[in-house]
């Protein structure tokens, strides 16, 4: 059984499902659903389209290098297998598919670790700019009153 990446996309198309698409110079081009295949259709470029893997990765969203990803590669080679390989193979792809959430659930710590601190200075902005939404009017200005009465003590002081 061979699972299939969608040309669009880059999800996994599973046999039976999706649509296979074969140009006239014998190239083929598999999707997953038919959402992929019309913008396929319109000639759309999947580096500019949001919810696609590539344009995902182009906007620095996913990982984009890891090593991890060259297990995942395509190999037409034909091997022999005996149950010893098979068994540490499958055992390898577990230990892997760990790995690789670990990472990208740093990675996604790291991405968000920047849009919080920003979150966190434009609320501070934006408290200081409502305030009077927060505190009474007459509470700002007798605190700007305190302020300024503290400031002449000092400078008559000095």
């Amino acid at each position: 059984m061979r699972i299939e990446k969608c040309w669009f996309c880059s999800s996994s198309c599973y046999p039976g499902h999706g649509i296979t698409f074969v140009r006239n110079d014998a190239t083929v081009f598999n999707f997953c659903r038919s959402k992929c295949h019309h913008n396929f259709k319109m000639k759309r470029n999947p580096r500019k389209v949001r919810w696609t893997k590539a344009y995902r990765k182009i906007a620095g969203k996913e990982l984009v290098e890891d090593a991890t990803f060259e297990m995942e590669r395509k190999r037409n080679r034909p091997e022999k297998y005996n149950r010893d390989t098979v068994a540490k193979t499958l055992q390898a792809m577990d230990k892997i598919s760990e790995i690789r959430i670990k990472r990208q659930e740093r990675f996604y710590e790291k991405r968000m670790l920047r849009a919080k601190q920003l979150a966190k200075i434009a609320d501070k902005v934006e408290l200081e700019t409502e305030i009077h939404l927060v505190r009474a009017p007459a509470g700002i200005i007798a605190d700007k009153q305190k302020i300024k009465v503290a400031a002449k003590n000092d400078s008559m002081q000095e």
